[in-house]
């Protein structure tokens, strides 16, 4: 009797013992760690996944993973409309199937530390059109070259494929929707706030108004949630210190100015594993200047003093001119 308590006494303490030596990363581990994508499982799959250069075409002529496609222009322009809504359906059909991406492939998304950005509003928009094997390059250019591997300068042209979108309509929150949470319509909700802490006070305004949505319930600048020296996402356990209030199983809805910014916002929502996790493409740049949707902390544009700085500026020209004569 007494052997056997001692037997598992030892390996109760063997267990925890090696418990301790875990390394917290991995214990704290994403809970949809497929989302991403290592430098060297792109090597390994390259001929059969299809990876995207989301970067503009003089970044991706400097050098790029070889291999990779780019769409003639950053993702976050080709992708959207000059207004940065996400363009209609059938355009992106014929812009992915051009460029030889279909639905039955894996599609890694990359660019650099100074554009992430670039790469999730790719990621945001292939999940919004329904495919389900899409890849973020955690890293992305950098993390590619830090692992030792080689950049091509060539262009690499796909043959057309045809992509059919199977919009999910979830992916995308609706300004209706976000009103009727701010109106506290609809209760059962988190709102996100990707911008900075003066945009969401209302001090740095980018539109009619400045301010934020009424009954947002977390600002969490999309800046602090990654490491902008080398384009990593942060650990499990560093986002879960802006997030862990939020409840997984809600809908949950990030915004910014115009939909950018909050795509990063959408990817680590999705890696924590939200279970109903959007991007509201129209964001600020359209709810602020809607007189009609409510705001908190409501900051007006001051127009008088903005003309009275475009006088000021056109004056300083005037003397400038003056002095080269």
């Amino acid at each position: 009797m007494l052997k056997d308590v001692t037997n598992k006494a030892a390996l109760c303490a063997i267990i925890i013992f090696l418990f301790m030596g875990v390394p917290a990363a991995y214990c704290a581990e994403y809970e949809n760690p497929q989302l991403l994508a290592a430098p060297a499982d792109v090597e390994k799959n390259m001929g059969k996944w299809v990876v995207i250069d989301c970067r503009d075409e003089k970044a991706y002529a400097a050098g790029h993973i070889p291999g990779a496609i780019n769409l003639g222009g950053a993702c976050g322009k080709v992708l959207r409309d000059s207004s940065f809504r996400v363009k209609k359906t059938e355009d992106l059909e014929k812009i992915l199937g051009t460029a030889g991406i279909s639905a039955d492939k894996n599609v890694v998304v990359y660019a650099d530390a100074k554009l992430i950005t670039s790469a999730t509003v790719a990621f945001w928009c292939l999940e919004h059109l329904g495919h389900d094997k899409v890849l973020f390059l955690n890293g992305g250019i950098e993390a590619w070259q830090e692992a030792g591997k080689s950049l091509d300068k060539s262009e690499t042209k796909l043959q057309p494929a045809a992509f059919k979108a199977k919009v999910v309509k979830g992916r995308t929150a609706t300004t209706d929707e976000v009103v009727k949470i701010a109106k506290g319509e609809i209760k059962d909700a988190n709102v996100i706030d990707s911008r900075t802490e003066k945009e969401h006070k209302g001090s740095d305004i980018r539109a009619l108004r400045g301010g934020h949505i009424p009954n947002t319930t977390i600002n969490v600048s999309h800046i602090n949630t990654y490491d902008v020296q080398t384009g990593k996402i942060h650990a499990m356990e560093d986002l879960e210190k802006f997030f862990a209030r939020l409840d997984k199983n809600k809908r949950t809805i990030a915004y910014c100015q115009t939909g950018t910014r909050s795509t990063l916002t959408y990817l680590e929502l999705r890696l924590m594993g939200f279970k109903d996790p959007a991007n509201y493409d129209d964001s600020w740049i359209v709810y602020g200047s809607n007189v009609g949707c409510p705001v908190a902390n409501e900051n007006w544009y001051d127009f008088v003093k903005a003309n009275d700085a475009i006088k000021a500026i056109e004056e300083l020209k005037k003397t400038v001119e003056e002095m080269k004569k």
